[in-house]
């Protein structure tokens, strides 16, 4: 993924935020545009433990709480490097850290 691309996306990410994800934690809808999926992937990559390994069903699940379409944001989350997948197995390889 374009690092930079993510740092500048970032720089919205309040106002992306505001408009996608309900105060139930709940995506209206994932952006079409580049830029704004990139804030919303960044968001729900948040669910998932740095270091852990997860089963597709896990994944589902945990990407189900935020929208019905899960595999759209299972594959969004791998394609722009968010997470990573190998024989059925997924891990959190990007996105931002808190530093709570």
């Amino acid at each position: 993924m374009d690092r930079p691309l993510l740092a500048d996306a970032l720089k919205h990410r309040d106002v992306v935020l505001r408009a996608f994800v309900g105060a139930d934690g709940r995506l209206s809808s994932i952006p079409t545009k580049l830029i704004k999926r990139l804030v919303v992937l960044d968001f729900v990559a948040q669910d998932f433990e740095i270091g852990r390994t997860y089963p597709e069903a896990d994944v589902n699940a945990i990407l189900k709480r935020r929208h019905d379409d899960h595999a759209a944001l299972r594959r969004y989350l791998v394609e722009h490097e968010f997470m990573g997948r190998r024989d059925g197995h997924y891990w959190r390889s990007g996105g931002t850290v808190s530093e709570d």
